[in-house]
């Protein structure tokens, strides 16, 4: 856990949340300071239905509605704050628990639904306009670093050709954790990305455990220096804290587009749930290192903020019942869904025809038909 008072941390809000920014938070001030009434108490209602959703979900994964729920409770800030500060023409190259994020975008929370859920293989159309140039979630541990490298290197190609779309200064964000961290994929990522100098931003959520296995076990200095190493301009911010998270972000993003290569964040926050739902925390975590970051809590840190400069109970209140709403709409929706038919999987393996193919749908459906009417 990363000291309160470290000058070198991104921090504007501590814990209570007063203002009480770092020296290493003094260059952002300026960005914080031209929000507005109703941005700022748009991150507070991003994080709190963030978590409205996050919950439902992993209560329908108990429940047996889905095979699985990677939840992301207590890393709102961290996701809130770097959506909210790209651009519409930006590409967003999420992880798996980059919920926030996609329903910032547009993402119907459903699709994430549907994917977890096995009914689908992506979830939704990154190239659909109403998902925000969303990227699908990857699965595959750091895979997603490399795909951002390659659409932003495209990027970069397209201007030198002359081609693309010229009309808009694009820029590219991937998300990923501590443990993809040490996956040799972000790092050659970071090496064509710094080699290409594209328009890219690496926005590691520092969340302190690959699982099991602690950051301090993955990392013998700051996981944002690993940036540093190969040229990129890299910092690290307080995860917990979404205006930090916003002004850094902000001003990476717009660094990156600019023509000045591609940045590096880390941002220290906090997985409080498990890192899935088939996984048990309590194996390896102490209850006195869950309620030290309890009480860095980033909705209450936002809340308390709020309070301060006289935001009214009412506020508050509307927010919970929207959540509450958003909440039951997921299981409404999530139930009714059903299941898919078995011959499905033939689907979009081959861009064409093949006989093997279809010589294995034959087959199943003799199967299936010999077990007689229940079969299903």
């Amino acid at each position: 856990m990363i000291p309160l008072d470290d000058p070198a941390v991104v921090r504007i809000l501590n814990p209570n949340g007063t203002m009480s920014p770092t020296a290493a938070a003094e260059p952002y001030l300026d960005a914080v300071a031209a929000l507005t009434d109703a941005e700022l108490e748009s991150f507070y209602r991003d994080m709190a239905l963030a978590r409205a959703f996050d919950r439902q979900a992993t209560n329908l994964q108990r429940q047996g509605q889905l095979a699985l729920w990677p939840p992301s409770f207590g890393q709102e800030a961290a996701q809130v704050g770097s959506a909210r500060a790209a651009r519409s023409q930006d590409h967003i190259f999420p992880s798996y628990r980059e919920h926030a994020v996609c329903m910032i975008r547009g993402v119907d929370p459903l699709d994430i639904i549907r994917l977890m859920r096995g009914v689908t293989h992506g979830g939704w159309d990154p190239f659909d306009p109403k998902n925000g140039n969303t990227h699908i979630y990857t699965l595959v541990l750091a895979s997603q670093t490399l795909h951002a490298t390659g659409f932003a290197t495209g990027l970069v190609y397209d201007k030198k050709q002359g081609t693309g779309n010229l009309d808009t200064d694009e820029a590219v964000i991937v998300y990923y954790g501590d443990g993809a961290s040490s996956q040799g994929d972000v790092h050659e990522a970071m090496v064509f990305a710094a080699s290409t100098q594209t328009p890219q931003v690496f926005f590691l959520q520092n969340n302190q455990w690959a699982i099991s296995v602690p950051v301090a076990t993955q990392s013998r200095a700051p996981l944002y220096r690993r940036g540093e190493g190969y040229g990129m301009p890299s910092i690290q911010v307080d995860g917990n804290d979404v205006l930090a998270n916003y002004a850094v972000t902000r001003d990476a993003l717009d660094g990156a587009r600019s023509g000045g290569g591609p940045r590096a964040i880390e941002a220290v926050t906090y997985r409080r749930g498990a890192h899935t739902t088939s996984d048990d925390p309590t194996k390896y975590r102490t209850s006195e290192e869950e309620e030290a970051w309890a009480l860095r809590d980033p909705i209450l840190r936002m809340r308390a903020f709020l309070e301060n400069r006289g935001a009214s109970e009412s506020f508050f209140t509307d927010i919970d019942a929207e959540g509450d709403d958003l909440a039951e709409d997921a299981r409404a929706r999530t139930v009714a869904l059903g299941g898919i038919p078995a011959d499905s999987m033939f689907e979009n393996v081959y861009s064409e025809p093949h006989p093997v193919i279809e010589e294995q749908r034959a087959w199943l459906a003799r199967y299936e038909a010999s077990m007689g009417e229940d079969a299903s």
